[in-house]
């Protein structure tokens, strides 16, 4: 199978770069056989692509160790499910991962845009297979996952027992599901610019491809944390690690090009500052593959390494220099259908919350980027910490929420201020006497209060337009559930977009609550001794040896009760992985909609165990958060695809 993938990868190189070839000859000659023939080209590159990943996992299942990439990341020790993960447990394999979705995605542009955006398609081809030709000049050469052993090892190494787990099974492919979704838009950005056909039709053709890598890219963010949580056993989800940093700066700078799309569809507006954004964006996830693969960054999430970081370094600055480049040559192009006419509008709402998150990600690739530098420049590594992140990001955060209430109430091109009071008084009140009954109730510290005010707040206005919604649609004798569906059913952009406001209002409330309000206990406890938390009481029953199928330790199993009523057992352990002998915590935690009880096994004595013992309050809104956002994107994704399946289009422009 290795030299099946061998070929396939090399194939799939020749069709890319014919693709290339054939796409800009038929732009140029405008011959429509020469595009049909490089669309062709990129599903047969699809196709291969798909056939080395089917060889690479077919290898990795059957632990063939005459391949090189297959002794290094699997054994056979190594369950199933995490033989297959190895396919993106190191750098060749995840280069390979990346090259197969950018291929999958380029021939589902490809395949959806038959008869639509006849002058852009071309260009957006060729950006396509340019870009997937780099990585496969990487995969041909200095990354061949196919590499073969003269003499193959009776076992093989195995993955990283850190990546032995559920979360790491679907962290890494969907953050590359998002990362990879990046460059449609930014090949219909690029090839607007080319072809100086900058109107709607490439906005229609990315917006849904800018949800789909900002959906992805957020929910790789939240099983990361989840992995984090559950695995590490350091009490938290989120630490500000450079790999965590690298995927979301793209996400907020694609929240941002979201939310300004809407602008110029709307009112013709920030036609510049939109295709910035998606180039910005593009960059920025190349950054973070760089970040994560060339070994600069010292990271928990990180575990390939390789020399290829300068190539990276070298694409990223060819690719961003050209399209900035390119966009100031076309700024002549660009002109504005409309001026901002007031800052106390929705378009103004918009550009100040965009402002604030390029100013957010700005933050992050200062503190990200600045030990880098420091190294350089000085030789000496200078870290940057949670506290510069927490300083710099959570202010503009609280700026961003608030600008979302704004925002979601208020009209169009003008707003007079008494007006604008009036309209979210109602919600300025209740939250306002949330924050006060949160005083109440011993909630001081500042950043903490503002946050939960704001989501008050944003909540109240949100519910009032849904609320306002559903009360037109009860006008003309429809129920509630009905009414509610009607306005789902008849504009899903904008009321799927509320629902993920919602999610990620509860996800703000837990972050907020556990990072501002966790509680820790240090303690030793003998059998039969015990130590409270809260409303819990925890006592030591037994320590008894551990075993799974790859590893072998020791665990603390104990009670868990709450005003004398058995809750069930926890247990937290050490544990060390058989193959490797990597030590490894087995983290206790019983999660609630109100909070998490946290147990780490920190050691044992005779007769005694130190446990650390943690209260997360509302950790699990975290997670649902996310779930809620997900429906809301579905919401607002699907229609839209069955929309633009079911559109006519002009051929001359493209033009839905």
């Amino acid at each position: 199978m290795s030299d099946v993938g061998t070929f396939a990868i090399r194939a799939s190189l020749v069709f890319a770069v014919y693709s290339i070839v054939t796409a800009l000859i038929g732009a140029r000659l405008r011959d429509e056989r020469f595009i049909v023939s490089g669309r062709r080209g990129v599903l047969a590159a699809a196709a291969l692509l798909t056939l080395a990943s089917g060889a690479l996992i077919w290898s990795l299942v059957t632990a063939n160790f005459s391949v090189l990439y297959v002794a290094q990341n699997t054994s056979l020790a190594t369950p199933l499910l995490y033989r297959i993960s190895g396919f993106w447990g190191n750098m060749n394999g995840s280069l390979l991962l990346w090259a197969w979705i950018l291929s999958a995605y380029s021939a589902a542009v490809v395949l959806t845009n038959r008869g639509r955006n006849t002058v852009l398609m071309p260009h957006v081809i060729a950006v396509l297979m340019g870009i997937l030709a780099f990585f496969l000049v990487l995969l041909t050469t200095a990354s061949d996952p196919f590499t073969r052993l003269q003499v193959p090892p009776p076992d093989g190494r195995g993955l990283n027992p850190l990546l032995e787990d559920p979360g790491m099974f679907f962290h890494p492919p969907t953050l590359y599901l998002g990362y990879v979704a990046l460059t449609v838009p930014f090949a219909f950005a690029v090839a607007g610019l080319l072809t100086g056909h900058l109107g709607p039709e490439w906005i229609t053709s990315t917006r849904r491809w800018a949800l789909v890598a900002w959906y992805f890219m957020g929910l790789g963010l939240v099983i990361g944390g989840w992995w984090a949580y559950h695995v590490l056993g350091w009490g938290g989800y989120w630490g500000w690690d450079p790999v965590e940093n690298s995927v979301l700066m793209p996400w907020l700078v694609v929240t941002a090009y979201i939310h300004s799309v809407m602008v110029q569809e709307r009112r013709g507006m920030l036609n510049v500052w939109n295709l910035a954004l998606i180039i910005l964006a593009f960059g920025l996830s190349i950054f973070g593959t760089f970040l994560t693969r060339s070994g600069v960054v010292s990271s928990v999430h990180s575990f390939a390494r390789s020399s290829i970081g300068p190539v990276f370094v070298a694409f990223l600055a060819a690719v961003m220099l050209s399209a900035f480049a390119l966009l100031l040559a076309r700024m002549d192009r660009l002109q504005e259908a409309h001026q901002l006419e007031s800052a106390l509008s929705r378009e103004g709402a918009f550009l100040f919350n965009n402002v604030a998150l390029v100013a957010a990600a700005a933050a992050v690739f200062i503190g990200t980027t600045f030990p880098m530098l420091s190294e350089a420049v000085r030789g000496v590594r200078i870290l940057v910490g949670p506290p510069y992140f927490n300083q710099v990001f959570v202010p503009i955060a609280l700026l961003v929420l608030l600008l979302m209430g704004i925002g979601t109430s208020i009209p169009w091109v003008e707003e007079t201020l008494p007006r604008l009071g009036r309209h979210l008084a109602f919600a300025a009140t209740l939250a306002g006497a949330g924050g006060v009954i949160l005083l109440v109730f011993g909630v001081r510290k500042p950043g903490a209060l503002s946050g939960f005010i704001l989501v008050m707040f944003v909540a109240a206005v949100t519910l009032a337009e849904f609320a306002r919604g559903t009360r037109g649609r009860r006008r003309i004798g429809e129920t509630v559930p009905r009414a509610v569906y009607s306005l789902l059913r008849t504009n899903p952009q904008r009321y799927g977009g509320y629902i993920v406001h919602l999610g990620v209002l509860m996800m703000v409330v837990g972050i907020t609550a556990s990072s501002g309000f966790s509680r820790q206990i240090d303690t030793t406890l003998a059998p039969g001794e015990e130590v409270r938390i809260g409303r819990y009481v925890l006592s030591l029953q037994r320590v008894v040896p551990y075993r799974d199928s790859t590893r072998i330790g020791i665990a603390a199993q104990l009670t868990v009760s709450n005003a004398g009523r058995a809750l069930g057992v926890v247990q937290a352990g050490k544990v060390v992985h058989m193959s490797s002998q990597q030590p490894l915590n087995l983290v206790g935690i019983r999660s609630t909609p109100r909070d998490d009880l946290y147990l780490i096994l920190a050691g044992v004595a005779p007769g005694k165990v130190r446990l650390q013992v943690l209260l997360n309050p509302l950790v699990f809104w975290i997670w649902t958060g996310m779930g809620v956002i997900t429906l809301g994107t579905l919401i607002a994704v699907l229609p839209e695809l069955r929309r633009t399946r079911r559109a006519g289009v002009t051929p001359a422009t493209g033009r839905v």
